[in-house]
């Protein structure tokens, strides 16, 4: 998300770079830039000439610090207004009510509601420590229901059994008093979407409110629908008190135009945002760092959120004993730092997040991509337990073996035993004294290799 226009706020911002100060005529061309780069990104034009009208009051006749230079002080000025237009603080669910606590998520069809309610029923599980139910209130399309169900079952979250039999009215009164009897903290309601707005719709999620009385009435939007979801919300926020709005499908759209004008449009904070297909893809939303993801600054306390959450301890755990100790990194070790990576998102996924690495991001994605950590994993899986432990052992012939095994060409599985060599000498350096302050001044080096230009 946001990649086009991350790379087209950098190179406008560039432009800045030599000034003495910033005035009218030097931040001309680049607020002219910034505004074709919002309006390419589909953010909805009112948004994008109030952001811009304030940007340029505070801009014009600033003077620049010696600590700054005029690129950096106009990217002080364009992140902190960024931050203002979607929404300043993080806001998460206000649930302090007595349980059950109702959830009720709205929007069209299509925008990833019920893949949204399990998304949302595992947050509230895992992070705020709540019991958690789900119950389907969708019974116009077919597999709704059951869709659900499976979702919830996989998660170990609760389900209210619903029927297409049934009116939503009475599968969400039924919902709300078995939530009260099983003791559930948190009752999360899925409710049915159209193709688009209908006065049907609109009365029947109405009536849905009234019943329920929820503490957060969620409006689900596909962030792929670009400015058309701001202008949607707003007309869903004008029958139903909204408290907050879920953008979906973010990793699928390189612009962020929904993200951007949706707040602005509905007065209403954007509270989650949904990245990923798996039912743990679900993030809270940070405007000040996102705003940071948007000017290619990084975002690196989600990153360090996203390690504590995914990575494995245990094998991390005993990995570092194992350096520590002098042994070696094995194939199995390698296998296991891949399948870490592929939890937090892949390469890029993390690059997308480090200070300075954002542009960096797609020429990563040329060159390592997820299909190619898939076959590194074939590769491996594809060995013995002997050759995993001791790669020295690996010859032509069983190259060959393990080639035709894993569906690869032999120069791949060479490729990956010089990978897995490059790596043994890092993990090497780590178990010397003084080892991994020298790695992290080594990386402080390529990173600072990436920075802005000013």
């Amino acid at each position: 998300m946001f990649d086009n226009l991350t790379r087209k706020v950098g190179a406008a911002l560039g432009q800045l770079s030599g000034k003495r100060t910033l005035t009218e005529d030097n931040i001309a061309e680049t607020l002219r830039t910034v505004r074709l780069a919002l309006l390419e990104a589909d953010v909805a034009l009112d948004v994008v000439q109030n952001f811009l009208g304030k940007v340029r009051l505070r801009g014009v006749g600033s003077e620049v610090s010696a600590s700054l230079s005029p690129g950096e002080a106009f990217l002080k000025i364009v992140n902190e207004e960024l931050i203002e237009v979607l929404g300043g603080a993080s806001e998460g669910l206000n649930l302090s009510t007595q349980p059950p606590a109702v959830i009720l998520l709205a929007g069209l069809q299509g925008a990833g509601k019920t893949t949204t309610a399990a998304k949302l029923g595992v947050f509230v599980k895992e992070r705020l420590g709540k019991q958690v139910m789900l119950v389907s209130a969708d019974v116009y399309r077919p597999a709704a229901i059951e869709q659900l169900k499976t979702l919830a079952s996989g998660a170990g979250l609760g389900f209210c059994e619903s029927s297409i039999e049934e009116t939503p009215l009475a599968i969400a009164t039924r919902a709300l008093q078995a939530a009260k009897t099983q003791f559930a903290d948190v009752l999360i309601v899925d409710t049915a979407g159209r193709l688009a707005i209908d006065d049907e719709l609109m009365l029947e999620i109405s009536e849905l409110h009234r019943a329920l009385n929820p503490v957060e009435t969620l409006f689900v939007v596909d962030a792929m629908t670009g400015q058309d979801a701001a202008n949607t919300a707003r007309q869903f926020g004008e029958v139903l008190p909204l408290t907050g709005v879920v953008v979906t499908k973010a990793d699928g759209d390189a612009r962020g135009g929904a993200a951007l004008s949706v707040r602005q449009i509905t007065g209403r904070p954007i509270k989650f945002i949904g990245q990923g297909e798996g039912v743990e893809a679900l993030e809270l939303f940070h405007p000040d760092r996102i705003a940071s993801r948007i000017l290619g600054m990084g975002d690196v306390m989600s990153l360090i959120e996203e390690a504590e959450q995914k990575i494995d301890k245990a094998k991390a755990t005993k990995l570092a004993k194992k350096i520590q100790k002098g042994r070696g990194f094995d194939l199995s070790d390698f296998r296991d730092q891949i399948q870490q990576m592929n939890n937090m998102g892949g390469l890029t996924g993390m690059l997308d997040k480090l200070p300075g690495m954002a542009n960096m991001a797609d020429a990563a994605k040329a060159r390592v991509d997820q299909q190619n950590f898939g076959q590194l994993e074939a590769i491996i899986n594809s060995m013995t337990p002997k050759e995993r432990s001791y790669p020295d052992v690996i010859s032509g012939s069983r190259k060959r073996r393990i080639a035709m095994g894993s569906g690869t060409q032999i120069q791949d599985v060479n490729r990956l035993l010089k990978q897995h060599k490059q790596m043994q000498k890092m993990m090497k350096k780590m178990g010397r004294k003084g080892g991994m302050a020298n790695m992290m001044r080594g990386m402080g080096g390529m990173l600072n290799q990436g920075k802005r230009p000013f």
